[in-house]
């Protein structure tokens, strides 16, 4: 029986793949553009930002809003492997798969994210694993495909 801190082949259950260059992407982002506004804000003469009506004010606010959710929708992408399922999350959208749903994972050089291929005969996009991650990535296809094999 191994120890604890011993690799078993299979990794533990739940298991959650998340990308790292989208959240650090999002993060210089958000940053970026909020210190742009704010410095572009109070470069303003006091003349020019008392001219803002309430409207215009609102406007901002709610292109700032749907900034925020653009980029919490790609963030928030994930693949977590279950003992029962698949859960994958892109954007807002989630898909619950049944792991005899499942025909492949792949991610072939290049793509910008893993693929999975359903018994039905369609494909989803899996951006919880994106290859930019690189090493990353190639091992959690790795892991996906050993889980495939051992829960379908």
């Amino acid at each position: 029986m191994p120890a604890d801190s011993e690799p078993t082949g299979r990794p533990v259950l739940p298991k959650t793949y998340r990308p790292l260059g989208p959240r650090i992407v999002a993060v210089v982002l958000v940053v970026g553009l909020l210190v742009v506004c704010v410095t572009a804000w109070f470069a303003f003469p006091q003349s020019t930002r008392d001219a803002f009506t309430l409207f215009q004010r609102i406007t901002m606010a709610i292109i700032t809003l749907m900034i925020l959710a653009c980029v919490h929708a790609l963030t928030r992408s994930r693949v977590t492997a279950e003992q029962d399922r698949l859960v994958v999350v892109n954007g807002y959208r989630r898909r619950d798969l049944a792991w005899a749903q499942i025909v492949a994972v792949r991610m072939p050089p290049g793509a910008p994210w893993a693929r999975l291929d359903l018994a039905d005969g369609s494909e989803i996009s899996a951006m919880g694993i994106q290859g930019s991650d690189g090493a990353m990535a190639k091992d959690a296809v790795r892991e996906l495909r050993r889980l495939l094999a051992q829960l379908s």
